[in-house]
Order: structure tokens, then sequence, then C-alpha cells
């Protein structure tokens, strides 16, 4: 299965139900003058409205991040950035024991 079909999949799983993808959108989102993602977002049209899907490298495979686009996701961008709150307050959630460098 290819990046493409494993998003799409994906989206298709979190809205459950058919999606047609129209479009793509690259991303690059900085926080501090620094670059903390670059990436491409593709787009969808599904029952629900649209949605977003993308890959991240994880441990061993890619992963696969769905967005739904209801406000207040309006665009790619928004997407990713809720993205990113939502994967930041997960690591710093997590209590860490002494030593552990692991998020």
């Amino acid at each position: 299965m290819s990046i493409s079909e494993g998003i799409e999949r994906a989206v298709e799983k979190a809205t459950g139900g058919p999606v047609s993808r129209c479009g793509s959108a690259p991303i690059v989102e900085t926080f501090r003058g620094e670059v903390i993602w670059e990436g491409i977002v593709d787009i969808y049209d599904t029952t629900k409205g649209k949605a977003y899907g993308w890959a991240v490298q994880g441990d061993d495979e890619p992963q696969f991040v769905t967005v739904l686009g209801k406000p207040p996701i309006n665009s790619a961008l928004d997407a990713v950035r809720a993205w990113i709150v939502s994967t930041h307050r997960k690591d710093t959630s997590r209590p860490q024991a002494s030593g552990d460098a692991t998020p």
C-alpha cells in the first residue's frame, strides 16, 4: 500500500464513509522562527464535509493523521496546527520517570 492509499484509507475510516481527494496543500509551520512541521496535507471531500490527512514517520512505519474540517478547522494549516497542539498536550501530560528522555 502506498502512502497516499494509506492516508485515504485512514480518512475513510475516520469519517465512516467514502472520500474523494480534491487537492493538497504544502504546509510549513514555524514556531519562534523554527520549522516545527513541514509536509503535504491531502484534502478530501466527505459526506461529513472536508477532511485533511497526511503521514508522519512512526517508529517503524508511517502513521496516518486525519483531522475533520469542522470549525475551528477551516484549512489544511488549521488541521496541522490542531494536530501539533494535540500531540504536544499528549506528550506533556504523561508523567515521566526521572532520567527518562522519551516523550
